[in-house]
């Protein structure tokens, strides 16, 4: 019965080819958050190596001709992965909807629409090294790998819900990538996935079975074994981390300037719960203050009543600097360190700026034809050239991460001290109660695991939380809840590698997995020859 289900899947073509590798797509994209159910793409990916099977149409054309059938699934599996996965991003133009409503279907099925043609490519990479058996499971992995690879970087990059993150929903599963990185997951994530499409055929299933069931016992055992000897001290500083989930729409709102200030400045003051001591650190979230600080002194007034001697406050704010000569003042998306006298002791600007939301690619055409970024300042926001750590308090540094710079595993080198923990600072209200942030939060927490540092996260309306430097969660609040959560942090954990060091890694599996895929393609050429 299988069998003929599975030769039923191969020999199907045209629009039905194309449409059940969009539904298994979407059937992958439930293994992300705040799902997790796993368990679907190791039916998704089989499905997606049958599909590539029966991908043999144009015989006789040239080689580009021949690669589309396999181009044409793995673009439609894409394009059901991310409008499954991602369809939550046009709540954000919901916000402004007088403004931006004509761009939903742009946000919801054209970013999709592009960013399957990152997995059409890996589908046609795979064919091209296609053979019987196991190899093809490798040369998917291989397809995949490059293809999540070039997502991180091309056009500033856009690595969310890459398909690494499937196989690590929680702690125990997440310790993998302080050896490998996310971009070697990803490639070994594709390969035990897809190996159940290996019970169709006669050939390497006892192989298949053998390396799914290494690559897992590794992966879990590593996992369970690093979390058993796991030692933390907690020797950092208490922190309050203040989540007021003020409404999107009414954060710019001038008239409600004051009293946005006013709820950050209770929640500050509140007095420690039982058992608690007094925060030494105050963290306000991604573009708290809605004021330009250096130009109110008022606000910078009222932040130092509030916080008592010796508190820190960091808080997401809008940084103008005025160059003078009668150019256009630049607007920085920052970070702020302000002392108890009201004093700004550092800043630290976003280096990656989000397209569309806070500048605008192509500026002098888009603009042209009415396109804006979604948070309109005149010229948009500028990028810190570097990213630099922050000196917060005598002895404790942090490495500032502002909203989804915290997805891009490959971003976190940064110039000067060493940090002691991972400040995000984020506003996900933009996208409402759906699987955004809960996608966003996971990806932070990736980062601490391969950082060894402990990560807090301060976000307007959640998730909000810190969590240890093995990515358990040592406390949080839930989504669009009104609260503070005070916490002490842990200390810093020693990393099996230097830093930079899951690029060497990812390159080596890469490759590896390409030995073994060549090899078995050469194989089958020699066997038809």
């Amino acid at each position: 019965m299988i069998r003929r289900l599975i030769d039923r899947i191969v020999l199907l073509s045209g629009w039905r080819r194309c449409g059940l590798a969009f539904l298994v797509g979407a059937l992958a994209s439930f293994a992300l958050p705040p799902y997790d159910f796993f368990a679907v793409s190791f039916i998704a990916f089989p499905v997606l190596v049958w599909l590539l099977d029966g991908a043999v149409d144009n015989a006789g054309k040239s080689p580009v001709r021949r690669l589309l059938p396999a181009a044409y699934v793995g673009w439609w599996f894409g394009f059901g992965y991310f409008v499954f996965g991602l369809w939550w991003i046009g709540n954000a133009l919901l916000v402004d909807a007088a403004n931006f409503a004509w761009a939903i279907p742009l946000a919801i099925f054209g970013l999709p629409a592009f960013l399957a043609f990152f997995y059409a490519f890996a589908a046609a990479l795979a064919r091209l090294l296609w053979s019987d058996g196991i190899g093809r499971i490798f040369a998917l992995g291989f397809g995949f790998g490059v293809a999540e690879w070039l997502r991180s970087f091309v056009l500033t990059g856009f690595p969310w819900n890459a398909i690494g993150y499937a196989a690590m929903p929680v702690p125990v599963l997440m310790q993998s990538s302080v050896i490998v990185g996310l971009l070697a997951m990803n490639v070994l994530a594709v390969i035990v996935f897809a190996m159940p499409a290996l019970y169709g055929g006669r050939q390497s299933r006892i192989a298949g079975l053998a390396v799914a069931l290494i690559l897992i016992a590794a992966h879990v055992g590593f996992g369970l074994f690093r979390l058993s000897t796991a030692e933390l001290k907690l020797d950092g500083p208490e922190i309050r981390i203040v989540q007021p989930s003020i409404s999107q729409d009414l954060k710019w709102d001038a008239e409600a300037r004051r009293d946005i200030l006013d709820k950050y400045l209770a929640m500050t003051a509140e007095k420690p719960g039982e058992g608690k001591v007094k925060p030494q650190i105050i963290i306000w979230p991604e573009t708290a203050v809605p004021y330009i600080l250096t130009k109110t002194p008022d606000a910078l007034n009222a932040i130092a009543d509030a916080l008592a001697d010796g508190q820190t406050l960091l808080t997401g704010a809008i940084r103008m600097e005025e160059p003078g000569g009668g150019e256009e003042p630049l607007y920085y998306n920052t970070i702020y360190a302000i002392d108890s006298h009201g004093q700004i002791t550092g800043a630290a600007d976003k280096v990656h700026l989000v397209p569309f939301g806070e500048y605008v690619p192509l500026e002098n055409i888009l603009r042209k034809i009415g396109i804006s970024e979604v948070v309109e300042l005149p010229g948009g926001f500028s990028a810190a050239s570097v990213r630099r750590s922050l000196e917060v308090v005598s002895g404790f540094t942090i490495l500032p991460l502002i909203c989804y710079e915290a997805i891009f595993p490959g971003e976190m080198s940064y110039q000067g001290a060493p940090a002691n923990a991972i400040i995000n600072v984020t506003n996900d209200a933009w996208y409402g109660d759906t699987p955004g942030p809960y996608q966003h939060f996971r990806q932070a927490q990736l980062r601490a695991v391969e950082q060894g540092l402990p990560m807090v996260r301060a976000a307007n309306n959640g998730l909000s939380g810190a969590v240890d430097p093995y990515g358990r969660i040592i406390d949080a609040l839930a989504l669009d809840a009104v609260g503070v959560i005070d916490v002490q942090l842990p200390g810093r954990v020693q990393l099996l590698w230097g830093e930079g060091i899951h690029q060497f890694q990812f390159t080596v599996v890469l490759l590896a997995v390409l030995i073994v895929a060549l090899w078995y393609f050469l194989r089958s050429r020699r066997r038809v020859g």
